[in-house]
């Protein structure tokens, strides 16, 4: 199974994409995790999301470019309860992960 779609012209429209996302702010005991796990579903992103003993929220997204770009800009606002103060990203290679998980 292949990770894009090639157009006509041999464009890649749908190649896979990894984020490492950090998110600061009031991100914890505001439904952040729940909400991003519902937001990455509608998109069509697997990965993970997890609070970090320092207040942030620690998360993985994988799936189309396009969709991994959207969540990390839902990221930016989050649930409406959250005051984000910064979002953080790193690239990292795909590890064809199936699924979202809220981890504890």
């Amino acid at each position: 199974m292949s990770d894009e779609t090639e157009t006509s012209d041999g464009d890649r429209t749908d190649e896979r994409t990894r984020r490492h996302v950090f998110v600061s702010g009031r991100v914890q005991g505001v439904t952040y995790r729940a909400s991003t796990r519902r937001a990455a579903n509608e998109r069509g992103v697997d990965g993970w999301v997890r609070n970090l003993d320092d207040g942030r929220v620690e998360a993985v997204f994988e799936g189309p470019a396009a969709a991994v770009t959207s969540l990390v800009e839902w990221c930016h606002d989050g649930p409406s309860r959250a005051r984000v103060e910064d979002v953080t990203t790193e690239s990292e290679p795909v590890e064809s992960l199936d699924g979202f998980e809220v981890r504890r």
